[in-house]
């Protein structure tokens, strides 16, 4: 079979939408399957139904290794085969979708003047990103004449100098990296590296007043490459795909910013789930307690009970029950946005769940448990206390199948190990060495003791949790429950 291309692609008599010239009017940071299946999707979308026509350069931000992505998504002229597939309005959904955004792809360290030369486009209007959470970080020893210089942030200020000097408009950023305040931060680092490279005042005020730097939330699960079904889905396209990515079909994208930005970004005619706001935190707020809540409210607990992946839980009558109580009876009520809009987000969490493509392993989610645990279900449980002034069951119960979880016996270099009570597996508890050393040190202990000691660890919480009434002896007896008749029954008798 012949590699995609553009005649590759007629020759199959592939029958959808595909843009094969347009200008360059955004440049992206990143060339991943994450970008690929989300950010470019969209841009892809718009070219189709709002007339956007916009081509993509991307940037490898990072040396390229011997595996040369650059030139295998340059051999296929952009082009690569998109599929999205998940769970939704209660049927199994698949959509495939050849990508035609993207026009060609550079590396900063093999093409840097050449990524220099893009700051002369006048079509130039987008800048978006992706160079992971520790992409957005100030490293001093960058300067502005590295070929390229090192951090993200530093080859961004050395872009936007070039830019500058070329009397032409600045950009809308979308930055979506998974940090919080990801655009805000991202400035910071920028205006941090123009001040201690002495950059002109002229040009600290124009990436001030003439650029827009968008603090972004993505939400989109993408699975990357098919390996095990790749050969299979390019004999079924008649040509072969090098760069095929997978996703499931949920996707939101939530940009803080001035809403002239809908004028150049046309999400609304394409009928995008992208939402322009003037503050993007209560959609993160949503997010991180509803979806993240929910896997870590759930997955302890369950894997205790004898499941593996998530998609088997939601067809447990106990275990969907119980995380149904914890997202819209004990979650949802201490959440700022609608009760409206939070309880459509959680059905679209549910089917997410369901996802019949994607077999996500609880143990894989448990990685952490203790720092996910704070960030994702501590603030509910808190709110939920303070707006109803007693404990919310469910995320209680969920505080002790975390405990029951973290019992294990032996300290290795691989983590802490358990076994399984109903499976009578060993299984390994992955969290920072502190944590671990604190369960392994305590592992004789009684439960009462050990209860004690976990919800006054103020090194886990940040927080003394036995001050809060009642959450000593509530978690204590969940957990005895556990112990004496399993995690299902401890889960059942929140339902009940």
């Amino acid at each position: 079979m012949k590699t995609l291309n553009y005649q590759t692609l007629k020759e199959s008599n592939y029958d959808g939408f595909i843009l094969e010239d347009a200008p360059v009017r955004v440049l992206q940071f990143g060339e991943g399957n994450f970008l690929r299946g989300f950010v470019d999707y969209f841009i892809d979308v718009m070219n189709e139904k709002a007339n956007f026509n916009s081509k993509v350069t991307l940037v490898q931000p990072i040396s390229q290794g011997a595996f040369r992505l650059k030139d295998i998504i340059n051999e296929q002229q952009g082009l690569y085969t998109l599929y999205l597939q998940g769970f939704q309005d209660g049927k199994e959904v698949r959509e495939k979708r050849v990508i035609s955004t993207v026009k060609n792809c550079l590396n900063a360290y093999e093409d840097w003047d050449t990524v220099l030369e893009l700051a002369k486009n006048k079509d130039l209007r987008f800048i978006t990103c992706n160079t992971t959470e520790a992409g957005i970080v100030y490293d001093p020893s960058c300067q502005l004449n590295d070929t390229p210089a090192h951090s993200y942030p530093a080859k961004l200020t050395q872009f936007l100098y070039a830019r500058w000097k070329q009397n032409l408009p600045g950009f809308i950023i979308l930055a979506c990296e998974l940090i919080d305040n990801n655009g805000k931060e991202l400035e910071k680092f920028v205006l941090q590296h123009a001040k201690d490279w002495n950059l002109e005042e002229e040009f600290i005020k124009w990436i001030q007043n003439e650029n827009i730097f968008c603090s972004t939330l993505v939400d989109r699960i993408v699975t990357g490459y098919p390996r095990q079904e790749a050969d299979h889905l390019n004999a079924e396209n008649g040509y072969i795909d090098q760069t095929l990515d997978t996703g499931e079909i949920f996707g939101v994208w939530v940009i803080e910013g001035p809403q002239s930005i809908a004028k150049e970004f046309p999400f609304k005619e394409a009928g995008l789930p992208i939402i322009l706001t003037d503050n993007h935190k209560p959609y993160k707020e949503r997010k991180v307690r509803i979806l993240n809540g929910a896997h870590t409210s759930m997955v302890l607990g369950a894997f205790l009970a004898g499941q593996t992946i998530v998609r088997d839980c939601m067809y447990d009558p106990t275990i969907s029950a119980y995380l149904n109580k914890a997202i819209y009876e004990e979650i949802i009520p201490t959440l700022s946005l609608s009760k409206e809009d939070c309880e459509e987000f959680a059905h679209a969490v549910s089917e997410r769940f369901k996802n019949p493509f994607i077999d996500h392993e609880l143990l894989s989610i448990s990685l952490n448990s203790t720092a996910k645990w704070k960030a994702r279900v501590m603030p509910s449980l808190l709110g939920y206390v303070e707006k109803f002034g007693k404990l919310p069951k469910a995320l209680s119960t969920s505080l002790a199948s975390y405990i029951a979880f973290y019992r294990g016996k032996e300290l290795t270099e691989d983590g802490l190990k358990a076994i399984n009570p109903v499976t009578k597996k060993e299984y390994t508890i992955k969290d920072d060495a502190a944590v671990l050393e604190f369960y392994a040190n305590n592992a004789n202990r009684s439960n009462e003791e050990l209860v004690s000691l976990v919800l006054s660890n103020e090194e886990f919480w940040g927080q003394d949790l036995s001050q809060i009434p009642d959450l000593e002896e509530e978690v204590l007896a969940d957990l005895n429950l556990i112990d004496e008749k399993g995690a299902m029954e401890a889960m059942k008798a929140c339902v009940e």
